[in-house]
């Protein structure tokens, strides 16, 4: 039987997958001696090996990868739901889960949740499904009970939710020093009206808001600060700073909750004709590769986003294959890169 005879009738139709019985017959070998070969079994002389695994590719048999999995119990598989594909911050931190797991022996399969917690536990079901050895979830929405309830069944690591449960790892930046950086920043440069454009409830949104109060507190501006409701998306950037500019109380400087945001902000402050910083400053969070680019040319705060999925997974397979029981939660310290979207405040008027 030929590959094309296994999967195709001659007329174009589909037929099924070559099976251990179709190598077993062509082989001229039993059903037990092709499952102990493919067991890699010690105890099967070479002739009988070299004739098996020569009938499986001539009939081109492939593995259940989800039965193999069912005997050893370990897939190799590492899963990986990622809250929005659409932001460019959690394509850098799948760029690291995927080189630590290839390196480690593993294989990471992505799905996302868009942004909401009912295709996120859609999502992880899909994984559990198919037996992966553990989960990293980036940016969920989910509650910290479902969480746990996941972790129950396999070893868990969350990226970029700030979390202390028991029940599973995670890892985050500090996103509460990483706000006050960005306001000392812009305090700095002398900027005393400062707005912030949140991330609604974006998985470190409520600790940036919350390092944002701080830092204008701490510099005793507490009563100058705005808070503008957002999302940590291009339009949640463009309407936060819309709403923000229509009550016209003369703000000079806004820290908007991440990158993808601070690009819909650069959209709305053109949209009202006010120039970046000449106008207004624009502060950013989170670093991804857009920022960089000579038209955006965004200050942010930098977050070591592919160190995080590397980590990740070392977190994951400490758990899954040194049976660590302890939960471990990291925190990574931010920095500033200053870049040509901030300076001083307009001069009373010009603007």
């Amino acid at each position: 039987m030929s590959p094309r005879a296994a999967a195709d009738d001659g007329r174009g139709s589909r037929r099924r997958h070559p099976t251990i019985v179709d190598v077993a017959e062509r082989a001229g070998v039993s059903k037990s001696l092709v499952s102990l070969v493919l067991r890699d079994a010690p105890n099967v002389s070479d002739e009988k090996r070299a004739a098996v695994t020569k009938a499986a590719e001539e009939i081109g048999y492939r593995p259940n990868a989800v039965a193999r999995s069912l005997v050893r119990r370990r897939s190799n598989l590492i899963g990986v739901m990622v809250s929005d594909l659409h932001n460019p911050y959690f394509t850098e931190v799948i760029d690291g889960i995927q080189e630590a797991a290839r390196g480690s022996g593993y294989h990471a399969l992505f799905n996302t949740g868009g942004r909401a917690a009912v295709e996120e536990d859609e999502a992880l079901d899909t994984l559990l499904q198919l037996r992966t050895d553990g989960i990293v979830m980036a940016g969920p929405v989910l509650s910290p009970r479902r969480i746990a309830a996941v972790a129950a069944s396999v070893p868990v690591v969350v990226v970029a939710k700030h979390s202390r449960s028991p029940a599973h790892d995670s890892i985050t930046n500090d996103d509460r020093m990483g706000a006050r950086i960005a306001v000392d920043h812009l305090v700095s440069l002398g900027h005393r009206r400062i707005a912030h454009v949140d991330g609604g409830r974006g998985a470190g949104s409520a600790q940036r808001r919350a390092g944002f109060l701080d830092a204008m507190d701490r510099h005793g501006l507490r009563s100058s600060a705005r808070i503008v409701t957002g999302a940590f998306t291009e339009e949640g950037g463009r309407d936060g700073v819309t709403t923000l500019l229509g009550d016209r109380r003369g703000v000079t400087a806004v820290f908007v909750g991440n990158d993808l945001a601070a690009v819909g902000a650069l959209d709305a402050f053109d949209d009202h004709g006010l120039r970046v910083p000449a106008d207004m400053s624009l502060v950013g969070y989170d670093n991804i590769a857009l920022a960089g680019l000579g038209h955006i040319d965004l200050t942010t705060i930098d977050q070591p986003r592919r160190d995080m999925g590397v980590t990740a997974v070392r977190l994951l397979l400490e758990r899954h294959d040194e049976d660590r029981r302890s939960a471990r939660h990291l925190v990574v310290p931010p920095s500033l890169v200053v870049r040509g979207s901030t300076g001083p405040p307009a001069r009373i008027g010009s603007a």
